[in-house]
């Protein structure tokens, strides 16, 4: 067994400031990275900034990720980072500038190198990283994972690098800003990690301890998101917690099925990165229930459902339904059938039927 986390962590109401020295220990110009507009409305990048003009250090803001960021988005900002000479990187937001942030930290550190080093293994390190994290489901501000979108093969991908942030400051007041169907989309995100470890190959009871405890804390929440009550203080602070617990989770196993299934019905379809995750969750666990019905007892024991029937039908209330194409889903199909790294990821072997009937359990097929 194998265990490791390298990223020194605080979770706690104005982290932001009650831990500037940890960030202002990075590097002396600071490289912001982030979306266009939700950072600026939730007050993070305010707070960020305020640390770094007290302190007088020199910082540029990029604003122009994208959701599910593209390598040229990113080669684009780590040519502006180079040229302000950036030394440490600050990442704020969703998952899309999280991980945006760990590879813009990898090409600024290596200006030789071009975009198309993130598929190939090269001994490369990257500059000093902090994450803030915005949403309640990424879990990348704990992870190494950096997915980009690759529009040469239509579809996401992780980078080949391990990139750990070297700070993560978690402030539960950033989601107090973020509609339900954010916060919806982005806690089922954090249920596939917490599921998708459970589940894995590569489990142990390591990461099996934060998988319970994420799914027991998302069984916590459920009341909310079914319900149409205001986002509290204290819930905000349990759902990012649930997401960065889930995050540590998956950063000793990596995902699974369902978010490799989900890569293509977001590229094409343009399905919200979490909800495309967690259509396919019931139908996984139904086929993983087949070999190993105890690993799936427990998850749904820890999340309070019954059958797997009723948690179908709960996430089918919660997300809705998606609706494709027979030629979309044979497609897909296909292409998932190519995916050798992610389908290694399962303990028994996945045929291409049973691929198929996940989709067509999952989704409505016009």
């Amino acid at each position: 067994m194998r265990f490791f986390d390298p990223t020194n962590t605080y979770a706690e109401r104005n982290c932001i400031q009650n831990h500037k020295k940890d960030l202002l220990a990075l590097g002396t110009r600071a490289f912001v990275i982030t979306g266009r507009s939700s950072s600026k409305k939730n007050g993070s990048l305010d707070d960020v900034i305020a640390v770094l003009e007290e302190a007088s250090v020199p910082y540029k803001v990029f604003n122009e990720i994208e959701e599910n960021p593209s390598v040229e988005t990113v080669v684009k900002a780590a040519e502006i980072g180079k040229e302000f000479k950036a030394d440490f990187v600050i990442g704020i937001g969703g998952g899309s500038p999280l991980d945006a942030s760990k590879a813009i930290a990898l090409l600024i550190a290596n200006p030789e190198e071009s975009g198309d080093c993130f598929y190939v293994e090269k001994d490369l390190k990257a500059l000093p990283i902090a994450a803030v994290p915005t949403t309640c489901g990424t879990g990348s501000e704990i992870t190494p994972a950096a997915v980009l979108t690759r529009h040469d093969t239509q579809t996401k991908k992780s980078i080949s690098y391990k990139l750990f942030p070297d700070l993560a400051l978690v402030d539960g007041k950033y989601l107090l800003s973020a509609s339900k169907n954010l916060l919806i989309n982005t806690c089922v995100d954090a249920l596939a990690h917490a599921v998708e470890s459970r589940v894995n190959i590569q489990t142990n009871i390591y990461n099996q301890m934060f998988s319970n405890y994420a799914l027991k804390l998302w069984g916590e929440i459920i009341p909310f998101l079914r319900s149409e009550d205001e986002l509290t203080e204290e819930l905000a602070d349990k759902l990012m917690l649930t997401s960065t617990i889930a995050g540590m989770a998956i950063a000793q196993t990596g995902t699974s099925i369902p978010h490799a299934l989900s890569y293509d019905v977001t590229y094409h379809n343009g399905v919200a990165h979490g909800k495309a995750c967690g259509i396919f969750l019931a139908a996984y666990l139904r086929i993983y229930a087949k070999h190993k019905p105890e690993d799936v007892d427990v998850i749904l024991s820890l999340l309070g459902f019954e059958t797997l029937d009723d948690f179908a039908a709960f996430l089918k209330e919660i997300l809705g339904i998606v609706t494709l194409t027979e030629k979309e889903v044979l497609f897909y199909v296909e292409r998932m059938m190519e995916n050798t790294s992610k389908l290694a990821t399962c303990p028994f072997e996945l045929t291409r039927e049973d691929i198929e009937k996940i989709y067509r359990e999952s989704i409505v097929v016009e």
